[in-house]
């Protein structure tokens, strides 16, 4: 993906927009996430096969997690540490997400694509997070 493709993709022809808007994504598509499994943590365990207190916690650590974010987004110029924070931990996470699949999580077969596709998401903020990130600091030299 080309910085000219990723900044129409992010409407708009400044990557430091983009970078926030893309922040900004993620937090509320984690904050939805989180609000999900904290308040449908039965209902969702039972659908995806995991245990309701894995998912509490999982949605107590995405709410915080998205406030974060939400803050780095919030910022005029986000932080270029912040950012790289954010693009790592998505990366993280869809290697735990797709290793606790593997080898220790043995959910529904709704639970194996849900765990599938958010980290398919997730791989994706992170991709765009870090082009917009390289875009503006080609836009700086």
């Amino acid at each position: 993906m080309s910085a000219t493709q990723l900044t129409a993709l992010a409407r708009t022809v400044e990557p430091n927009v983009a970078l926030r808007r893309f922040l900004a994504l993620d937090a509320v598509v984690t904050g939805a996430n989180a609000l999900a499994y904290l308040a449908l943590s039965g209902p969702l365990g039972r659908l995806l096969g995991v245990g309701s207190g894995l998912l509490l916690g999982i949605g107590a650590f995405l709410a915080a997690y998205a406030a974060g974010v939400g803050l780095v987004a919030s910022r005029p110029h986000p932080p270029t540490l912040g950012a790289r924070i954010v693009v790592e931990a998505n990366l993280a996470w869809t290697v735990v997400s797709l290793a606790a699949l593997a080898l220790w999580l043995a959910p529904t077969a709704a639970g194996t694509v849900w765990t599938v596709l958010q980290a398919l998401v997730v791989a994706g903020f992170a991709l765009l997070q870090h082009m917009s990130l390289k875009a503006r600091q080609l836009s700086r030299d």
